[in-house]
């Protein structure tokens, strides 16, 4: 399966392609973008690692990560999804789909994490048999909680992994 284009009022979601590897890589290549994530910012191997992830994500599990772009500009936003990483933690996420977004620094501040998060949960709710959705923040990420919020995450837990604190959230779907 290949991603499907899901629109809003100022985006377009869709899948990634080759040409998109150098707009990701600025982004993840961010410090301000890697802090709260993997903690070290991306190597161009590592970005085209998720890259080809997120391919795998759709191809085998039928959902996955948008590539988010401006709809007025065509301008890379950022990437937004779902994932199934099969995370070695406890407490565990029990099978739900794992719900993220990154955005371009650029683009921070304005709406544009809950509006792409709103689309990506409406589809989530025609596609997913699952009940819940879930996702993991740093407690310092004080934009991405109020993202979560937003979007009617509720937090369930809390755990270390890979060294650092998370909460984490659940909602249903």
């Amino acid at each position: 399966m290949k991603a499907p284009v899901v629109e809003t009022e100022r985006l377009i979601l869709r899948g990634h392609t080759l040409a998109d590897l150098d707009a990701s890589l600025a982004m993840w290549a961010d410090a301000d973008v890697a802090r709260y994530t993997s903690t070290k910012t991306a190597t161009r191997e590592e970005c085209w690692s998720r890259m080809l992830r997120y391919a795998g994500h759709w191809a085998l599990m039928g959902f996955g990560y948008w590539l988010v772009e401006e709809k007025a500009s065509g301008r890379f936003v950022g990437e937004v999804g779902f994932g199934d990483f099969k995370r070695d933690m406890s407490p565990s996420f029990d099978g739900a789909p794992e719900h993220g977004w990154a955005l371009a620094p650029w683009s921070h501040g304005k709406g544009y994490a809950t509006e792409a998060g709103l689309a990506t949960l409406a589809w989530a709710n025609a596609y997913f048999s699952a009940t819940d959705a879930v996702c993991m923040i740093s407690p310092e990420n004080t934009p991405s909680l109020r993202v979560a919020e937003r979007l009617g995450y509720r937090e369930y837990g809390r755990n270390q992994y890979k060294g650092g604190e998370n909460i984490l959230f659940r909602r249903a779907l």
